[in-house]
């Protein structure tokens, strides 16, 4: 079964023209560098592989697709220079972006200048509006509530501590979580931030030593801070209930027994059984054997995006940025994740999974919540 973006009575084209023309060109700004430097080349992969299906199948209006990928070095100043790059040096057509809040919010004032089409898939705090961007990745109302219901039911968690990056996904994510854990009957004891390039959580641990919390719940801007984060919680003998926002799959592999136990919340696990997910799987195998990297909760999504910009330009049979910005919240993409389409005020209702993390590395599905609305993100695009 072949995975591929579809329309509503709209199927991507093939034809021998498309090797003739220009490619559609596609900037991807990543964190190469910085702290999203572990889940990048997952995210690269992704890209790769969708673009490579696409121009298999013939391209897009008789057009191939081409990858222009920039370091945006995981935060505003080198998101500043990517985003630079690509919309007025190499011109791109759309953006297909998996960044950190910082580079996302340096980044948005130029797509928003340069009006380029961009698809934001990284999960992160929410209400993040643009003219010119939509978010196929998940939002606290999406992703909070799972982990914060478990830990008060099945481990009959009152008291919680919030760990974080210092920025705009850490702060935004536990300020969600504080407010949920209060309503539910629940107290914060404790909140406390190192910024995102910080290694050093010593001074934090032993202030969750001496608050005594039932849980933790971490907020971090992944990638690096999980892993040093997580190998001192486990130094330090911390072993109470502990739910990770930012840790994905891949990540939680390269740390060994280290994220065994840790909680998720994920809108992807790659051990989900579907035949979409299966032939992804094996797709992504076949291209890259031994080097694959663990497809995870940024790479799918990323995967996914890239065929709903292709799908866009189908429909709006051109490149032009204010037709392809209006087919994106009409198309859906059939892909790993199931039926994803951006049409909730630029973002997407998701399937979400709470998966607990196996010594192996592995995630082990504990249960399952369909079709999570977003809720209320950017009220200014409803119905558009």
């Amino acid at each position: 079964m072949k995975i591929r973006a579809l329309l509503i009575g709209i199927g991507l084209s093939v034809g021998a023209s498309a090797y003739a023309a220009d490619p559609i060109k596609i900037g991807i700004p990543v964190g190469l560098s910085g702290a999203n430097s572990v889940v990048a080349p997952s995210v690269v992969q992704a890209s790769e592989l969708a673009v490579e299906e696409i121009n298999t199948q013939g391209g897009i209006l008789g057009r191939q697709l081409r990858l222009e990928i920039a370091d945006d070095g995981s935060g505003a100043q080198g998101a500043q220079r990517a985003y630079d790059s690509l919309v007025f040096q190499r011109k791109v057509d759309g953006i297909v972006a998996m960044e950190t809040t910082a580079a996302r919010n340096a980044g948005l004032p130029i797509v928003n200048r340069g009006r380029v089409p961009l698809i934001y898939t990284s999960f992160y705090e929410g209400r993040s509006c643009s003219p010119w961007m939509y978010i196929n990745a998940w939002v606290p109302e999406q992703q909070v509530a799972p982990v914060v219901d478990h830990f008060m039911g099945e481990n009959e968690a009152k008291k919680f501590f919030l760990i974080g990056s210092d920025y705009a996904f850490g702060r935004g994510m536990l300020q969600y979580t504080r407010e949920y854990v209060e309503s539910k009957g629940g107290s914060v004891v404790g909140e406390a931030y190192l910024p995102m390039d910080g290694s050093d959580w010593t001074a934090i641990i032993s202030q969750l030593r001496s608050a005594n919390p039932d849980a933790l719940i971490t907020s971090t801007a992944g990638g690096a801070p999980n892993v040093t984060l997580t190998r001192q919680l486990r130094a330090a003998g911390i072993s109470i209930p502990y739910g990770n926002y930012a840790l994905d799959e891949g990540t939680a592999k390269s740390m060994g027994d280290n994220a065994e136990g840790i909680y998720i919340v994920a809108s992807y696990l790659s051990s989900l059984e579907t035949e979409a997910n299966k032939a992804f799987l094996e797709a992504i195998e076949k291209k890259f054997g031994s080097s694959t990297e663990t497809p995870n909760e940024l790479s799918v999504p990323q995967y996914e995006a890239i065929y709903a910009y292709a799908a866009a330009v189908e429909k709006a049979g051109s490149t032009d940025s204010a037709a392809v910005i209006q087919a994106l919240g009409e198309v859906t993409v059939e892909g790993p994740r199931g039926s994803v389409i951006m049409n909730k005020q630029r973002h997407a209702s998701l399937n979400m999974y709470l998966g607990r993390v196996a010594a192996d590395g592995s995630v082990q599905l504990v249960k399952s919540i369909p079709k999570v609305d977003p809720g209320e993100q950017c009220p200014q695009f409803a119905n558009k």
